[in-house]
């Protein structure tokens, strides 16, 4: 099933996502801001979170989680315990939500409309994966870059 598959590839990331935050030589680097780069791996960190927080959590989980978008870019120096156990929150949430997902419940509409068109759950869980996935990338080059520079 569909969902077991989300479930494993988004516990993979989250994992993957909580390795790259703890992989900085110097915690203090996930903060920076260098050059072209508009986001922190902090940043980018806190905005996966609460996106999924937000649209699987909440939305579909019914979780309570209200978002704060803004805050999630503007945060700065949270600690890394603090980033650790939001992970770890958040992978709780997205596997129990899937979990409880059937087939059927993949093919109604999304109950928020974040797209110019209607979308299904399943498209938007697709969506939220690669988001999540092309967010982790920028967050390793980003670590890469920033801890070749000591």
């Amino acid at each position: 099933m569909l969902t077991e598959n989300l479930i494993l590839l988004f516990d993979r990331d989250l994992l993957k996502l909580k390795a790259e935050i703890n992989a900085y030589k110097d915690a203090e680097k996930i903060w920076v801001i260098e050059k072209q780069i508009m986001n922190s791996g902090g940043n980018l960190c806190l905005h996966l979170l609460g996106n999924l927080q937000h649209y699987i959590g909440a939305l579909l989980g019914g979780s309570g989680y209200v978002r704060d978008r803004p805050l999630e870019f503007s945060s700065k120096h949270v600690e890394l315990s603090v980033i650790n156990e939001r992970i770890e929150t958040t992978r709780k949430h997205v596997s129990n939500t899937l979990k409880m997902l059937t087939s059927e419940d993949l093919e109604k509409e999304y109950p928020e409309m974040v797209f110019q068109f209607p979308a299904t759950t399943e498209f938007h869980l697709l969506h939220l994966l690669t988001h999540l996935s092309y967010h982790l990338g920028q967050i390793n080059y980003h670590r890469r870059m920033l801890d070749t520079n000591d």
